[in-house]
């Protein structure tokens, strides 16, 4: 199984490059792999680090705050992330608290093998999944205590099956598993791997600081205009239907609305644009324009997304339709309801806040209506259903003090 698993590596290695002819995001990810032992090559071999590696963006969130921990504790460490996605890497190459970013190579035994030579981690710390059998292998070989962060576990993964040996026999490499719920847990147990801890999930602890950080954006204050708003966060075109279905035919000049796309490549925003009948503004041509007179704001730039929830009184995240639900704990910190599409497995926190009836989930252009006509017109409704989601994150810190005890003991 080795053998033929890094033959399909091998040809991964060659038709990439020819792929990335005809896709950019390919193309990122094959271009910034060239600049990964560059970037590691100021790592002296005397230094001592603590490397994090996370698939994308959002297993990146849940790094953050053990990054932070580890940062004022072992200020005397550096921290190397990488990522292998490129949505990822190019959002957080230049994360301040990091010494360096960089992607991880594509799993071949001998770039694995160079990569754990010239980083030599006093502690590798894997974030929510990302199972390469070449650096687990190497890893293994090395004797480098290696962790999973935030884990999370499915049945239909191949560890769990019959044809699933050669995989299993890597979970080996982990000195720990720092999983998300039971189920995780029993997985494990079930292939006679005890070294677990359901510690929950450290976006939690993430997402909780917010409250403490200045949120304030003078330009929203002034675009809400203490009027009610409805924030639509990461939204894609199927998202972005319903939305502008529900703002031209059903909402009151009192309902104003925030949409921070997710794409924000000009053409896109010009289309969603112009598909709205009222009156709207872009963040990149709001100058010194008169916000308050306008009734929908495009958010065409990265990076405030978290503030501008805390103006919400109802929000919309986007990817549960289609592409893949986005980051709805954000919203749920600040206590105010939230909508999404009907594709939400495999999201633990959107699974239980549908439960819970703090978080709302739609199928179709009617229900979408009718949930946000509902919330514009029942207050009470508006903020019990929001203190679900504000009670929900409070009773699910503390992970990442577990993870950050556990690793005293090693570094």
């Amino acid at each position: 199984m080795n053998f033929l698993y890094n033959i399909l590596v091998f040809i991964a290695s060659l038709l990439l490059p020819l792929i990335a002819l005809f896709n950019k995001k390919i193309k990122l990810f094959v271009d910034g792999r060239k600049e990964t032992f560059t970037k590691l090559s100021s790592i002296n071999k005397t230094d001592k680090v603590i490397w994090f590696h996370a698939a994308s963006l959002g297993e990146f969130e849940q790094a953050i705050p053990i990054i932070e921990e580890l940062k004022n504790k072992y200020d005397n460490y550096k921290i190397v992330v990488t990522f292998f996605s490129p949505s990822g890497y190019e959002i957080r190459k230049n994360y301040a608290l990091a010494d360096i970013v960089c992607y991880l190579p594509l799993d071949s035994k001998s770039k694995m093998k160079k990569l754990l030579e010239i980083v030599h981690p006093t502690v590798a710390i894997f974030i929510k999944y990302e199972f390469w059998p070449n650096l687990l292998s190497q890893l293994k070989r090395k004797e480098i205590p290696t962790i999973l962060v935030s884990g999370i576990l499915r049945e239909k993964q191949s560890f769990f099956k019959w044809y699933g040996g050669f995989m299993r026999e890597k979970l080996n490499t982990f000195n720990h598993f720092f999983v998300q719920n039971e189920e995780s847990k029993k997985l494990l147990k079930s292939i006679n791997l005890n070294n677990v801890t359901i510690a929950g999930d450290t976006r939690f602890d993430r997402v909780s600081t917010i409250l403490n950080q200045d949120n304030r954006l003078d330009f929203i204050s002034e675009f809400k205009n203490s009027k009610y708003v409805i924030v639509a966060g990461s939204t894609w075109q199927e998202d972005e239907e319903l939305l502008v279905n529900y703002i031209n035919n059903e909402a009151s000049e009192e309902e104003k609305f925030i949409i921070a796309p997710h794409n924000i490549n000009q053409k896109n925003i010009e289309i969603l644009k112009n598909s709205i009948l009222k009156k709207t503004v872009l963040f990149s041509a709001k100058g010194n324009t008169s916000l308050a007179e306008y009734q929908v704001f495009i958010i065409d730039t990265i990076g405030i997304l978290t503030k501008i929830y805390s103006y919400a009184d109802t929000t919309y995240v986007g990817g549960g339709l289609k592409t893949g639900l986005h980051n709805i704990l954000e919203p749920a910190t600040f206590g105010v309801p939230i909508v999404i599409g009907n594709k939400y497995k495999k999201f633990k926190e959107a699974e239980d806040l549908v439960a819970l009836k703090g978080c709302i989930s739609i199928n179709n252009q009617e229900e979408f209506s009718t949930i946000f006509t509902k919330f514009k017109a029942d207050e009470n409704y508006r903020k019990s259903t929001g203190n679900i989601n504000k009670k929900y994150i409070q009773e699910n810190l503390g992970a990442t003090p577990l993870v950050v005890n556990y690793l005293k003991n090693i570094l």
